[in-house]
């Protein structure tokens, strides 16, 4: 057993015993009844199970959850897809992923949406050219699966985000 005591979704949970053997996706899912974020491949290679881990200088980037233990998490700052919206209004990057129909089953859309998000908060402080947000936005989502073949959806959903506010995600605005 292992001392888990993290914070997700603006939450404390722990410490609390945790098997060792525990993934953060069993954890989330079997201890916290978070069902959002999904088990696609179990090898860290769809990324449908990808949190957003939030480091204290300010940064986020998104990690796997099906096969990284639960204790790695340990006094981390993470979020998950039901982090998301606030007092039950979607946020403009979820509404833009309704409006382009940018999922089918939905099972891969937990991990698009948090890579999206980390592309927005990344571009807030980091602004790129327009003529590289094509690369910047497709880098950013390259590495998740769709088995709908969404892409080009999630794309869209991403970019019509970033142009709606080219001022704070564009240099030159």
């Amino acid at each position: 057993m292992t001392q888990l005591a993290l914070t997700i979704n603006g939450r404390a949970h722990g410490p609390m015993d945790v098997r060792d053997d525990l993934t953060m996706n069993d954890f989330l899912r079997e201890y916290l009844g978070m069902t959002g974020t999904k088990f696609g491949c179990g090898a860290a290679q769809c990324l449908s199970c990808a949190v957003i881990v939030d480091l204290p200088d300010g940064t986020s980037h998104t990690e796997p959850t099906c096969i990284a233990p639960a204790a790695s998490f340990d006094g981390k700052t993470i979020r998950t897809i039901e982090g998301h919206a606030e007092n039950g209004q979607l946020t403009v990057l979820q509404k833009a992923f309704i409006e382009h129909f940018a999922f089918q089953c939905g099972y891969c859309t937990p991990g698009f949406l948090n890579e999206g998000q980390v592309l927005l908060e990344q571009l807030a402080r980091t602004p790129v050219a327009r003529a590289d947000l094509e690369k910047t936005i497709a880098d950013a989502l390259d590495g998740h699966l769709c088995r709908c073949t969404g892409y080009v959806k999630y794309h869209e959903a991403v970019r019509d985000v970033i142009l709606a506010d080219p001022h704070r995600f564009l240099k030159g605005g």
